[in-house]
Order: structure tokens, then C-alpha cells, then sequence
């Protein structure tokens, strides 16, 4: 018994033993697993993940913070990454993708960036930016892009909200704590409306720019085509993507005569028709702001001088009141004035008084576009920001009669003028020329029973010399009758010069050389006049006025030309409603 109990006992004490050493052995264990399960999510990974570098055809993306020293390990991982830089890189198999989605591509441009805050428009003195394009942000500051159809398509990094990121929709989410993980990138955000049309306006001027060296459109209608223009597949890709595109807000307030109406006779008949036809629209006029490209002031500066000014008071102050308060109406009534700050609003005019009218508000005149016949440098008018827009006289209302004229072979003058004595330029003209030359045709005073048109049109060219203003209506005149303008002025930007090469069918003289005028005229050879008379007769079209418009005539013209100025500015507005 006692060998039993002694063999028991010894056995008891061998398996408490045992006991006890795997219970010591276990007790660490259980604390090193709890440690490391609690401990665990704040180890860094990166003693964990090998350092690989990034391919070099990735780019890299920076965050708010500066701790992007991470890798990635897995070959999926690293291809997860080019898939980011394909996005993100325009090139020439990616441009159009890129462009849908990439937000920041609206924010770069070739040259570098300047701060926005360094460009408040309140600061600007003249023409605001007049020698770039502008960029317009919600909170009143402007950049400019490099020319009109600034495609924004460099892999730098660019500049957002302060902060330096590559890409807005596509950037990689690291922070401090998983710098090192696998880049996951951010849900893509939903666009605005207004992003959504910056989009598509940023394609577009892509696909200018690339049709300006490639193949020419095809159109069934009418393709340009000659030296008369100054790229004539730009021009026509342009056009057309302004036919498939553009879209007009006219503002609805304003009552008759000042407002939706104009003259529609008389050389203010640009005036009235474009503000007319506008109206009545139904292809380029929205009813929807929110659609709308660009929004038009319906008021009329001709009306406004009959009916605003006092006669003979030489005081512009009604006037300049009434485009005050009406800039003021819209901006309270609507956001889009302050949205742009004017950049994408634009009055038309073509009454004398045009350019002092275009400057009664500040921003009015700083940043919207002006449509204006009398289209001045000298007095404040921006080619790049403004268009410059023909001078009609309709006497009757419409074209019937005015369009004509023989070949030029049956046409016996050198030169014609006839008209009025007034501003600086007419009697140095009269003086040199009037009755001192048979082949000169130069008259104060047209003989009775002599035809004005009958005489441009036996003329090889007609001179077209300023009056008291720039613009003048014999400019019109002479390409309806087939007679080769010979623009006579300073400072005068003729009609649709972003599209047009006037000296490939016009004659510029300054007024220094008026006294060598015939010379100047005889100095170009039969040949080459009949080539400038040839294209005269083939851009007539574009100033041909049509009741309804016909396409590429003077109305399309005119909103081409502000089309263009359109692509020039781009904005943004983080405010906007979200589309669904």
C-alpha cells in the first residue's frame, strides 16, 4: 500500500509539474497575442513590406501631407498604378478619357501657374489679362490661358486650392499611418453642371487644335477653303462644334424700345438684327441658365442714344446709369454675373457710342466681351477679348439689290469714294485726290443721277476711309458689289479677324500714305488683283445678312467670333448644383 501510495503520490506530483510548466510556458504566449492584437494596427507595415520602387512610365501622386515615401510590393498593385497614369496622362490614344473625367485638367495650362490670389480682378488696371486668355475662379480671381484654344495637356504638377496635386478625381489616398499600402484611389466625385460643360468645352478645344493640321471636315453645305482664311480646317471644326455646342442665355428683363429691340434699317441695322434674331432663336438660344454657354445683355445702345440721352447735352450719364442698374438687376437676380464675373456675358453694339457704353459698369468693361462695330484699339477695344463685327446699311431691311457686280475685266476705274466730310482722315483724301485723277474717282458729293453702287461696281477698288469712327459701312458695301476694299484708318480691327486674312483680299493703307495712294494700288499686278477680287466674291458669304440666318452668314459670323471668346475663359464654381 505504501508502494502504491508512494507511486500514486509521485505520479500527482510528476503531472502538476507538467501542468505547471506548460501553464508558465502558455501565460507568456496568451500576453505577446493579446499585446500584438491590441498593439498590432499601429505597427508600421513597412517592416513588413519589401521597397520597390514605382515603374518608371507611373507617375507619382502627392497628397495633402508630405509622407508619400511608401512602396508597393505587388506586381497587380504596380499596375493598378500605370492604370492611374495611363488616366492621367493625355496622350494620343487617352486624350479624349482623360478629359471626361480629369477635373484639374481645366486648371493647367503650358505655362506656369501664377497664384490666383496675386490676380483679383479688382486689382487689374485696363484691359484686364488682354494679351492671354482668361480663367475665371468662384471667388473672384482670373488666370489666362495661352491662346484661344489652350488645350491643358502637360504631366506637371499643377496648383488647386493651394495645394500641389496631380490629378483631382484620380489622386492616391496615403496618409501617415498606411503611407507604405497599396495607393487606393479616391471615388470619383460627382460633377456639376458647370464642370460637365467645362469638360466639354476643354474637348473641344482639343479637337480644334488637332484639326487645325489634320484632314479637312467634310461638310455638304459649305467647307472654307484658301488663303482668305487664316486656318481654314480650325475655322470649320470650330464652326461646327459651335453648331453642335453653343447655347445662349438672353436675359428675359428690359422692356421695348431700350431692351429686345433695335434699329433694323440704317447703319445700325447690325445692331437690331443680331438682337432680333437672337431672340427668336431656337438653335443657340437656351431658356435653361444652366446650359448656357454664354449670356447675352439685350439692350440697345442706338435706342438708348434716342431715347435715354439727352440731345445735345454731350452727357453719357443716363445712359450709363441704365447699363449700371440693369448690370445690377441681373447680378441680384441671377448667379451667373458673379459666378464669372462678367467673363462669359457680352453686349452687342454698333452705334458710335458702343465702346464709352461697354465701359459704364467696371467688370462690364474689364471682362465681358463687346460686339462692336466700331471697333477701336485706341479705345480700349481688345482683339482678344472683344469681336469686331461689320457695319450694315440697310436702307430697305434686307440684302435685295445690294449683292452684284461684273467681272473684273468690265470694271474701267482704278478707285471709287463718295461720302461725307468728317473726322481725320476724309480731307486729307478729299484734298489729294477729289477731281485730280480720271482713273481717282474721289467725290465729296456724288453728281446727280450718278449711282453709288453703279460706281463700285465699275470699280476696281473702293476706298474706305474712317470717319469720326473706326468702322464704316463702305467696307460691307464693296465686298457686296465684288470691289476690293481698300481699308483707309488707324487703329481699326476689321470684322471676323480671328477667322479672316484681310490682306489676302483687302488693301491696308495707313493715312501717312494717302498721298501715294494710286501708286500703291498700281503696284499691285492684274494678277494678283484678280485673285483678291476672286476672293472677295468668296467670303461675301460671311457677310451676307439672311432673314431667317443661312449658315456661315454675318449672324453665325458674329457668334463664332463670341464662340471663340467663350473657349478663351474657363470657370469654376465649386457651388454649383450636382447633377444627377
Amino acid at each position: 500500500m505504501g508502494d502504491g501510495f508512494a507511486c500514486c503520490s509521485s505520479s500527482s506530483s510528476s503531472s502538476s509539474s507538467s501542468s505547471m510548466k506548460l501553464l508558465l510556458f502558455m501565460v507568456p504566449l496568451i500576453v505577446v497575442a493579446l499585446f500584438v492584437s491590441v498593439l498590432g494596427p499601429n505597427i508600421s507595415s513597412s517592416s513588413f513590406v519589401p521597397n520597390h520602387s514605382f515603374p518608371s512610365s507611373s507617375y507619382s501622386f502627392s497628397s495633402n501631407n508630405n509622407n508619400n515615401n511608401g512602396s508597393v510590393e505587388d506586381s497587380d498593385q504596380n499596375k493598378l498604378v500605370d492604370l492611374h497614369s495611363r488616366v492621367v496622362m493625355v496622350d494620343a490614344q487617352n486624350k479624349k478619357e482623360a478629359l471626361l473625367y480629369d477635373e484639374s485638367l481645366l486648371n493647367r495650362s503650358y505655362s506656369p501657374l501664377v497664384p490666383v490670389e496675386s490676380l483679383q480682378v479688382q486689382q487689374l488696371n485696363g484691359t484686364i489679362l488682354e494679351d492671354e486668355g482668361l480663367d475665371v475662379s468662384e471667388n473672384g480671381n482670373v488666370q489666362r490661358e495661352d491662346d484661344f484654344f489652350a488645350a491643358t495637356m502637360n504631366n506637371e504638377s499643377v496648383t488647386i486650392n493651394g495645394e500641389v496635386q496631380r490629378d483631382a478625381f484620380f489622386a492616391a489616398s496615403m496618409n501617415e499611418s498606411d503611407s507604405t499600402l497599396p495607393m487606393k484611389p479616391k471615388t470619383p466625385k460627382a460633377l456639376t453642371k458647370l464642370q460637365r460643360m467645362e469638360a466639354g468645352l476643354q474637348r473641344t478645344r482639343l479637337a480644334i487644335k488637332e484639326a487645325a493640321t489634320g484632314n479637312q471636315t467634310l461638310d455638304p453645305d459649305f467647307v472654307p477653303i484658301g488663303p482668305m482664311y487664316l486656318n481654314s480646317k480650325a475655322f470649320h471644326r470650330s464652326y461646327l462644334e459651335m453648331e453642335k455646342m453653343f447655347k445662349i442665355f438672353v436675359y428675359e428683363e428690359g422692356e421695348q424700345p431700350v431692351f429686345h429691340d433695335g434699329p433694323c434699317r440704317s447703319i445700325y441695322s447690325t445692331e437690331g438684327n443680331f438682337i432680333y434674331t437672337l431672340d427668336v432663336n431656337r438653335q443657340f438660344r437656351t431658356k435653361n441658365p444652366e446650359k448656357a454657354h454664354a449670356f447675352f445683355f439685350p439692350f440697345s445702345v442706338a435706342r438708348m442714344v434716342r431715347f435715354v440721352y439727352v440731345r445735345d447735352s454731350h452727357d453719357f450719364g443716363p445712359i450709363k446709369r441704365t447699363v449700371v442698374d440693369y448690370v445690377n438687376l441681373i447680378s441680384g437676380r441671377y448667379p451667373y454675373w458673379n459666378r464669372s464675373l462678367g467673363a462669359d456675358h457680352f453686349m452687342l453694339a454698333c452705334h458710335d457710342w458702343g465702346p464709352e457704353t461697354s465701359f459704364s459698369h467696371p467688370l462690364l468693361g474689364k471682362n465681358s466681351i463687346h460686339a462692336l462695330c466700331n471697333a477701336n484699339t485706341s479705345e480700349r477695344f481688345s482683339p482678344i477679348k472683344d469681336v469686331s463685327i461689320p457695319e450694315i446699311n440697310l436702307r430697305t431691311g434686307d440684302i435685295k439689290g445690294l449683292i452684284g457686280g461684273p467681272s473684273p475685266s468690265r470694271r474701267s476705274l482704278l478707285a471709287f469714294f463718295a461720302g461725307g466730310v468728317h473726322g481725320p482722315i476724309r480731307p486729307v483724301l478729299l484734298e489729294h485726290w477729289e477731281n485730280k485723277d480720271e482713273d481717282m474717282k474721289v467725290h465729296k458729293y456724288l453728281p446727280k443721277g450718278v449711282s453709288y453702287y453703279d460706281m463700285m461696281r465699275k470699280a476696281k477698288f473702293c476706298l474706305c476711309p474712317s470717319g469720326y469712327e473706326v468702322a464704316s459701312p463702305r467696307v460691307v458695301e464693296a465686298i457686296y458689289n465684288g470691289c476690293v476694299p481698300v481699308l483707309i484708318s488707324e487703329h481699326y480691327v476689321p470684322p471676323f479677324s480671328d477667322v479672316l486674312n484681310w490682306k489676302s483680299f483687302s488693301v491696308e493703307v495707313s493715312t501717312k500714305d494717302i498721298p501715294n495712294l494710286k501708286n500703291i494700288l498700281l503696284s499691285i499686278s492684274s494678277r494678283q488683283y484678280i485673285r483678291m477680287q476672286r476672293r472677295v466674291l468668296k467670303v461675301r458669304r460671311h457677310f451676307e445678312f439672311n432673314s431667317p440666318p443661312k449658315r456661315f452668314d454675318v449672324f453665325h459670323m458674329i457668334l463664332h467670333s463670341i464662340w471663340l471668346r467663350r473657349l478663351n475663359v474657363r470657370i469654376h464654381n465649386e457651388q454649383s448644383s450636382v447633377t444627377s
